[in-house]
């Protein structure tokens, strides 16, 4: 079994072409400007958006751990056994279960709705969260898709035992690849551990020959000043991969809002600072995709 977030359609930013992408729960990094707090924590979770809920009281009637008062939801997390069926009841669509558990054979056909549309480029990306937090699930996962003749990468920030690694691998055609930071110093800053793993899993793939495509979040004030260093790292590779440039966003907010956090402020790159990374890394023979596209 395994622990779901969401499955999301239509993906253009996940891999090549048209991709079905699958997020799982669970994360071991804690980056600062994560755009998917609801999967962060392994365990299950119940987000709330005040905005559209309707005050209706039907989640109230279906379960303890819901009440109305004064007009306003409150949620009892004491009381709820995090099962999601309320999520289901809910006209408002104010209440958002992350945490679902499924068998690999259950979210298959949801996977698949797609492939008609995938051509000869797309396919289904796992990602998360961390998908190699979940090793087992993933590979069967992917194992599945490879028999239905489905491209499959996998989405992970490298922070995984050799073993984990090794689990996927056989049923992985591409790992999207995270670097946020070369200097373990800015790494253990930006996502609170270090990062001698992640590098160590790079060149593993890398001598391995196993095809990556390399994501670089940039973000002003936090790892901007990796630039430079994420491109020798790159061209001292065997087969040096293609980087992709994501400019951070914060888009997240209402996320965190409905899950009772906050998210740190953090801020944009101008267009000339993601613009000088491009070229800062196309300056080492890199193969460079602006993530802005």
């Amino acid at each position: 079994m395994g622990r779901i977030v969401s499955v999301k359609h239509f993906e253009i930013h996940d891999g090549p072409g048209v991709r079905t992408t699958l997020f799982l729960k669970g994360c071991p990094l804690h980056c600062r400007w994560c755009h998917n707090p609801e999967a962060i924590s392994s365990a299950p979770q119940l987000a709330f958006t005040e905005s559209k809920c309707l005050s209706c009281g039907l989640c109230a009637k279906h379960c303890a751990a819901h009440q109305l008062q004064n007009g306003k939801h409150v949620h009892d997390q004491v009381r709820c056994c995090f099962c999601g069926s309320c999520e289901e009841i809910c006209i408002g669509s104010a209440l958002r279960f992350y945490g679902k558990e499924a068998a690999p054979e259950e979210i298959l056909s949801e996977l698949l709705e797609d492939r008609d549309f995938y051509g000869n480029t797309g396919g289904v990306t796992v990602s998360g969260g961390e998908p190699l937090m979940q090793p087992e699930f993933t590979a069967a996962v992917l194992s599945l898709l490879k028999q239905e003749g489905i491209h499959t990468a996998v989405d992970t920030c490298g922070f995984a035992s050799r073993e984990a690694l090794e689990t996927v691998l056989p049923y992985t055609d591409l790992f999207l690849y995270d670097i946020k930071a070369v200097d373990p110093a800015v790494h253990r800053r930006c996502t609170g551990a270090d990062n001698r793993l992640i590098l160590e899993n790079l060149r593993y793939l890398d001598g391995l020959g196993i095809p990556m495509e390399i994501r670089f979040p940039l973000v002003p004030g936090w790892n901007d000043g990796e630039t430079d260093a994420v491109g020798q790292l790159l061209a001292s590779l065997i087969a040096p991969p293609p980087v992709k440039v994501l400019p951070c966003h914060n888009y997240a907010g209402d996320k965190y809002a409905s899950l009772g956090l906050t998210m740190e402020p953090i801020p944009q790159p101008t267009a000339a600072q993601t613009e000088n990374a491009l070229h800062c890394l196309a300056a080492y023979g890199l193969t460079v995709i602006d993530g802005r596209a």
